[in-house]
């Protein structure tokens, strides 16, 4: 068996040489894998619209753009960084919502790159040099290439598959579109995907979503619909936790038998991604069971990526929580590589398996006992900082009076 982490690191230094003068290309034929990237650094309304492209026809696109992939086969920080660098984001200025005579055939390219179940062949035609400079993001992957784009054309037959087909055609609000095509088995990255070329919801409100905004409210719709479900399942029947590890990132999860509440602590330890000092960094956010009134800025996207794979956890177990996460992000988490390694990671963790205690005094003692023995990290001031633990030890349940 073919090691395709080899094959495909292979075939992008045989890319690069061969276009040893990089950023005098012009013109590409090329694949795309089913994905554009609307950027939010434009005076909004207005925003660059990206189309991603490997710099020649490559019949395994779909790999440049397929965190799930990354995630299950393990590839590393380096193999994700040569992928994502090696993609041309050949792009062009809109308005969100109007779209004119000059852009109007490059959305509906996008549009169709976007949705398509494969990737989709097309001819590039650039307006100026490629820049190869790369800007890191906590929510977005990384991008490689960029030149604005002067001409494109796809060359083969899109397929678009039937349901999402049905979605967009249907006079129906964008959220329930998402709901609909969640429960049919399209994952939030296909999701986030299409929310952000302006084929969702009520027509007379389709318009362009930033990526870095398509992301999060993608999370947060699927999110807010899952805890609907589980606050109809019974609690949990004792104290859980779980941990693991995936490129740098370290994960504690700590599930209560009790109603649904969550929060999240993220710590940045010295020479990580987000913390050149030498000091360790820290946010929080947190939600009880009547859920958040305002976006949680303190840890961001990683705040709704996290819910989701806990969410997803408890709806397959059919079971309610409270739910306490602690991530470290350590110096092995070298490069900013996006959302997606939230998401990745708490999956991961939740996946193999959890300790089980019968009381939340043993649960608390033994995470500060693997705290310190497997990640060197002492979880005290953490847990007793914790509003939901907080909540938790001064509420007396009708459990406990019996």
């Amino acid at each position: 068996m073919k090691d395709i982490k080899f094959e495909i690191i292979k075939k992008l230094a045989e890319t690069s040489f061969k276009f040893k003068n990089i950023k005098n290309i012009s013109k590409l034929d090329s694949s795309s894998p089913p994905s554009v990237f609307i950027g939010s650094k434009l005076k909004y309304p207005l925003v660059n619209v990206g189309i991603l492209s490997p710099l020649e026809r490559d019949r395994d696109a779909w790999i440049y753009d397929d965190a799930k992939y990354w995630a299950k086969n393990n590839f590393q920080i380096n193999h994700v960084l040569r992928l994502r660098e090696g993609l041309l984001n050949s792009r062009f200025q809109s308005n969100v919502s109007g779209f004119n005579k000059n852009n109007k055939k490059f959305i509906e390219i996008a549009q169709q790159i976007a949705v398509a179940s494969k990737p989709v062949d097309i001819e590039i035609e650039l307006r100026n040099r490629l820049s190869t400079q790369r800007k890191k993001d906590k929510i977005l992957m990384p991008q490689g290439m960029r030149a604005n784009l002067k001409q494109a054309k796809i060359t083969n037959n899109v397929r678009v598959h039937k349901k999402i087909d049905k979605v967009i055609n249907d006079e129906i609000k964008a959220s329930k579109g998402i709901e609909y095509l969640y429960k049919n088995n399209f994952d939030e990255y296909t999701l986030s995907k299409i929310l952000s070329v302006g084929v969702l919801g009520l027509k007379k409100n389709k318009k362009l979503v930033p990526t870095r905004w398509s992301i999060t409210a993608t999370d947060d719709t699927l999110g807010k619909t899952l805890i609907e479900q589980i606050k109809e399942y019974k609690w949990i029947e004792d104290y859980q936790l779980f941990f693991g590890e995936f490129l740098g990132n370290q994960y504690m999860i700590l599930l209560f038998p009790n109603v649904w509440s969550y929060e999240l602590f993220e710590f940045y330890l010295p020479g990580s991604s987000w913390n050149p000092s030498h000091d360790i960094k820290a946010s929080t956010d947190y939600e009880f069971y009547s859920g958040r009134k305002t976006y949680a800025f303190a840890t961001a996207g990683g705040y709704y990526a996290t819910r989701l794979a806990v969410l997803e956890h408890l709806n397959k177990i059919k079971r309610q929580a409270s739910v306490l996460v602690m991530r470290i992000e350590t110096p092995s988490y070298w490069a900013a590589l996006g959302v997606w390694v939230v998401r990745e990671s708490v999956r991961k963790a939740l996946s193999k398996g959890e300790m089980k205690f019968n009381s939340k005094q043993e649960l608390i003692k033994s995470t500060k006992q693997i705290g310190k023995i497997k990640y060197n990290f002492d979880y005290e001031n953490i847990l007793n900082k914790s509003k939901l633990l907080n909540q938790i030890q001064t509420q007396k349940n009708l459990i406990e009076w019996f």
